[in-house]
């Protein structure tokens, strides 16, 4: 037997060879298992084999660091809390409010529900998206509070709060319309008009931050999907009335199936 720092050197007599295994016999008679498929071509018993065993410091080192930078990567990836989340107010109307959010970061743990809080009390909200709320039934020109608490597998955690106060009747910011079906599509074009004038905005497709769905034809998928997202439907004569008057007028006495010219 041959032994420096980093190699060393044995003899072994070859014993037995089955099921792919050998019995190695040392001089000192110490007999140990060895592959068979790494012995050399053909080593059969009684024959006499040198086995060198050589330490790879190198490689050892480069693998010590590759585990080393695995255990800092699992480390930073699920030892990061999740983040607080961030809301902003979307819209805001005389009696209802659509709150947002930034994309959750949830890091390592999972989400188990989100809460809607109003005036620090827990209420309930239609979801119109994964980061999007409604909260109506508000009153009008009334300050609210609004935040949103997580619950995750790592606790709850609270978002900004945001304060807003709802519109008063002759605000007409908030009105969001959608227009659906018209015998004339140029009966739009005075529309837009309309809302540019007062500061109010449109929609090409319904969703569930519109205000109104003016038509003049109750047909089509767009007038479908308002009727099931519960949206009042109006016809034109709406809009001009609230442009005129400088307040927002009742849906009830704008009905597409009523229809009446206003006459400025």
């Amino acid at each position: 037997m041959y032994m420096n720092k980093n190699k060393s050197k044995f003899q072994f007599t070859v014993g037995k060879l089955d099921a792919g295994m050998a019995l190695l016999l040392s001089p000192d008679h110490h007999l140990i298992e060895f592959p068979a498929t790494i012995l050399p071509e053909g080593v059969t018993s009684g024959s006499i084999v040198n086995i060198t065993i050589n330490r790879d410091i190198e490689e050892e080192n480069r693998k010590k660091k590759e585990f080393m930078e695995l255990e800092e990567q699992i480390y930073k990836e699920f030892s990061k809390p999740p983040e607080n989340p961030v809301i902003r107010i979307y819209h805001v109307t005389q009696t209802w409010v659509a709150l947002e959010w930034d994309p959750l970061v949830l890091n390592s743990v999972e989400l188990k529900e989100i809460d809607i809080f109003r005036n620090n009390q827990r209420i309930q909200a239609r979801r119109l998206s994964d980061t999007k709320v409604k909260i109506s039934g508000l009153e009008m020109d009334t300050e609210y509070e609004f935040h949103i608490e997580i619950r995750t597998t790592g606790g709850r955690l609270k978002s900004n709060v945001e304060k807003i106060k709802t519109h008063t009747i002759d605000n007409l910011t908030g009105i969001r319309v959608c227009f659906g079906s018209f015998d004339n599509d140029d009966e739009i074009v005075p529309l837009i008009e309309s809302l540019h004038r007062i500061g109010a905005s449109f929609t090409d497709d319904v969703d569930g931050d519109n205000t109104h769905f003016i038509c003049s034809r109750l047909e089509g998928p767009k007038y479908v999907k308002a009727t099931q997202l519960n949206i009042p439907i109006v016809n034109s004569q709406w809009l001009l009335a609230c442009e005129k008057e400088g307040k927002l007028q009742p849906s009830s006495s704008f009905q597409v199936a009523q229809a009446q010219k206003y006459t400025e």
